[in-house]
């Protein structure tokens, strides 16, 4: 994994969250999250920082600028990845069939979730405060959910009780229950939770 702390190469001090990014700065940062997906995805978690460096094009020394250690690199994959998750339900939130669109963001939501899990042990098991870092955009999440889940409730198709918080607690545990029981593919674990989730009387 990478170093804790002390930059390698006498680097200045990580790039402040709270400071806007230069254009230049924001790009390499976009080149750095792109190459660590990849990488990730062919090599593992364990993959070195200086293959997702090379692979940006850029220096270890501009990673580790950006992000000081490899877990901090997985916390920002995935809070752009619930950005992402975001904007796929709020371009749903007018689609023609409301049943359909709740639906089928939750597939895409479970797909999301179990192809990034082993980026969300890595970034658990370092301890991090990953709520607090997620937590402006996990509201935004909630509240896109809230408008597809509202839609398809008024189509009668879903349960009235049912909240966005528990749909992406549910969702969420889903893929969490997938990765401890591989008998279990977590397609089928997400029919059960649909069906759960379904009003009396609906199909």
């Amino acid at each position: 994994m990478g170093p804790k702390s002390n930059l390698p190469g006498g680097c200045d001090e990580p790039i402040s969250e709270d400071r806007p990014l230069r254009a230049d700065a924001l790009r390499n940062r976009g080149r750095i999250l792109e190459a660590a997906e990849v990488v990730f995805a062919s090599e593992g978690i364990e993959a070195p920082v200086d293959v997702i460096a090379e692979k940006a094009g850029v220096g270890v020394g501009t990673l580790y600028r950006h992000f000081p250690t490899k877990e901090k690199l997985c916390e920002a994959i995935l809070i752009d990845r619930l950005r992402d998750l975001t904007d796929d339900a709020r371009a749903q939130a007018d689609a023609e069939d409301p049943v359909a669109a709740f639906f089928g963001f939750l597939e895409h939501f479970v797909e999301l979730g179990a192809a990034k899990r082993d980026l969300i042990v890595a970034v658990m098991g370092a301890g991090l405060d990953f709520d607090e870092a997620a937590a402006p955009v996990k509201e935004d999440l909630r509240e896109a959910v809230g408008v597809l889940l509202r839609r398809a409730q008024d189509a009668q198709a879903v349960r009235e009780d049912v909240t966005p918080a528990a749909v992406i607690g549910l969702i969420s545990a889903t893929c969490q229950a997938a990765g401890y029981n591989h008998e279990a593919p977590v397609m089928d674990l997400l029919g059960i939770v649909c069906d759960g989730l379904r009003a009396q009387g609906s199909s």
